[in-house]
C-alpha cells in the first residue's frame, strides 16, 4: 500500500557464540605461545639456535621437540580461531574446524591402528625406549624425561633393569669404568616415603647384586643336585651311595 514501506531485518552472528570462541582461543592461543617460547628458550639455553646440527646429534628424543610442535599447532589453531571469530572470517574460521576435524581423526586412525597392530607397537615401543636408554645422559632434559616416566611408571627400563646394560655407563662389561658400572638410575629404585633426603646412588651396584644372587642359587642347585646323584633308592628309602 502507498505510504508503507516493509522493513526486513538482516541476519545477525549470535554474539554469545561468537566471543565464546574468541576468549577460548585467546587462552588456547597464549599458551601455545608459551610452550613455543619455553621450546626455543631451551633449544637456546643448549646451544641448538646457534647450531642446527645439535638437533641430530642426539641419539634419542629431544623433550624440547613436544614444546615446539604442541606449542607451534596451539599458536595457529589458537590465531586461526581467535582472528576467524573475531573478525567473521569464514576462510579462517574453516581452517580452524578442518584442522581440529583432521586432529581428531588422526587420533582415532592411530588408536585404531595401536590396537590392530599392538605386537608391532609394542616393539617399536620398546626399540624406541632402548634408544632412549643409550642416549640417557646425553641429554639433561632426556635425563629427567626417563626418570620422571620410570618414577611415575614404576618401572626400570623397557623390559626391565637389564635394558640399562645398553648404557654406556650402566653397562657390565669390564671395561666400563664408570662408577654406575652394573647400576640403575635412582629413578628405579622404590623411594622410603621416611627419607627426606634423595638417595641419587640407590642404584649403584644393584645388577652386579642381582647376578651375584643367581650365580648363588645356581651354585647351590647344582650342589643340591650333586648330592642327591650320590643317593640310590632302595625299598626302605634313600641311602648314602659310597
Amino acid at each position: 500500500m502507498p505510504g508503507k514501506h516493509q522493513h526486513f531485518q538482516e541476519p545477525e552472528v549470535g554474539c554469545c557464540g561468537k566471543y565464546f570462541l574468541f576468549g577460548f582461543n585467546i587462552v588456547f592461543w597464549v599458551l601455545g605461545a608459551l610452550f613455543l617460547a619455553i621450546g626455543l628458550w631451551a633449544w637456546g639455553e643448549k646451544g641448538v639456535l646457534s647450531n642446527i646440527s645439535a638437533l641430530t646429534d642426539l641419539g634419542g628424543l629431544d623433550p624440547v621437540w613436544l614444546f615446539v610442535v604442541v606449542g607451534g599447532v596451539m599458536s595457529v589453531l589458537g590465531f586461526a580461531g581467535c582472528i576467524g571469530a573475531l573478525r567473521e572470517n569464514t576462510f579462517l574460521l574453516k581452517f580452524f574446524s578442518v584442522f581440529l576435524g583432521l586432529i581428531f581423526f588422526l587420533e582415532l586412525a592411530t588408536g585404531i591402528l595401536a590396537f590392530v597392530f599392538k605386537d608391532w607397537i609394542r616393539d617399536q615401543l620398546n626399540f624406541f625406549i632402548n634408544n632412549n636408554v643409550k642416549a640417557y645422559r646425553d641429554d639433561i632434559d632426556l635425563q629427567n624425561l626417563i626418570d620422571f616416566a620410570q618414577e611415575y611408571w614404576s618401572c626400570c627400563g623397557a623390559r626391565g633393569p637389564n635394558d640399562w646394560n645398553l648404557n654406556i655407563y650402566f653397562n657390565c662389561t669390564d671395561l666400563n669404568p664408570s662408577r654406575e658400572r652394573c647400576g640403575v638410575p635412582f629413578s628405579c629404585c622404590v623411594r622410603d616415603p621416611a627419607e627426606d633426603v634423595l638417595n641419587t646412588q640407590c642404584g649403584y651396584d644393584v645388577r652386579l647384586k642381582l647376578i651375584f644372587g643367581i650365580c648363588l642359587a645356581q651354585n647351590l642347585v647344582s650342589d643340591i643336585k650333586a648330592v642327591k646323584a650320590n643317593w640310590i633308592k632302595h625299598d626302605d628309602g634313600y641311602k648314602l651311595l659310597k
